[in-house]
């Protein structure tokens, strides 16, 4: 049993498609095909249960795959030690963040974690939740920046701070001319949401009970984005008068649009809040690295 195959062993764990793992690993289909059917034979189980269109890990595969993972972890940290004399804060760091956190923390927490250990870059990505969980189990990243509530065995979690929401409004609406704003004003005009799949939508309707029984009104005035939407997306929709939505304030800080065009007003009371963390597996082997990300997060003052 080599390495090289239990790394096609991940792939295909992940991607749970052979053409797709076969792509990932600069293999041809057929290669990688017969290097997890030889592994089979080898181990004389069946890791994966084949169909026509679909690849699905059976129990004892589950198994393996959990130990290979730490096999293939220990193998790079032997590879990083004989690159770096095993310093944490030297080599590549593979960062992933959801989608309503990456483009507001990263343009910050880059700069500032340059700074704070120069040797140690960044390979950065953003995704949902629910595939930033995979490649975290499958070390496809290192870390991950998730809200909470975020669960997964053998994988650490620790927050870096908590941001309220606000209210994002064309500058002519009416309810621009408030102060702040309660959920019940917002059910009375056309409110603009994610789509489902995006965490931040979840917070919204788990902390907005009103706001949730509305997305299940046929009559309602909430509008579910496509699945493709973004929080940019929206905040051009909003711009442009099709109704208003709700931002954490770290997208409030970011906006192309002037006061002509937008405003923000916080609510009236017990606003809505997430609390943003690292996770990270429990088997990483360089905490170092996860204390300077943690230190380099919070000097961004979000």
């Amino acid at each position: 049993m080599t390495l090289t195959e239990l790394r096609y062993l991940l792939a295909l764990a992940e991607d749970q498609h052979f053409g797709k793992a076969a792509e990932r690993c600069h293999v041809s289909q057929p290669t990688l095909s017969v290097a997890i059917r030889k592994l089979e034979q080898r181990l004389d189980v069946q890791i994966f249960e084949r169909g026509r269109s679909m690849v699905m890990v059976t129990p004892i595969g589950e198994l393996l795959i959990t130990q290979a993972k730490k096999v293939i972890e220990q193998a790079d940290r032997l590879e990083m030690i004989a690159r770096n004399t095993g310093d944490d804060l030297n080599g590549a760091l593979k960062l992933g963040a959801i989608y309503t956190v990456a483009p507001y923390l990263f343009p910050h927490l880059i700069p500032q974690l340059r700074a704070l250990v120069p040797n140690m870059s960044l390979d950065i990505e953003e995704n949902y939740t629910a595939r930033l969980r995979e490649r975290l189990r499958t070390g496809q990243i290192d870390v991950a920046i998730v809200a909470l509530p975020f669960t997964e065995t053998d994988v650490l979690t620790k927050s870096v701070y908590v941001e309220p929401f606000e209210v994002l409004l064309p500058t002519h609406h009416p309810l621009a001319e408030r102060n702040s704003i309660t959920v019940e004003e917002l059910n009375q005009t056309e409110l603009l949401l994610l789509g489902e799949g995006h965490c931040f939508r979840d917070q919204i309707l788990e902390a907005c009970p009103a706001i949730a029984r509305s997305t299940r009104d046929p009559h309602g005035k909430v509008k579910t984005m496509a699945d493709g939407s973004s929080l940019e997306t929206i905040r051009h929709m909003v711009a442009s008068g099709l109704g208003v939505t709700i931002l954490p304030r770290s997208a409030m800080q970011h906006t192309p649009y002037s006061s002509e065009w937008l405003v923000s007003r916080p609510f009236t009371s017990n606003p809505p809040t997430r609390t943003v963390a690292m996770a990270w597996r429990a088997s990483f082997p360089r905490p170092k690295a996860i204390d300077a990300l943690e230190k380099a997060i919070k000097a961004c003052n979000i």
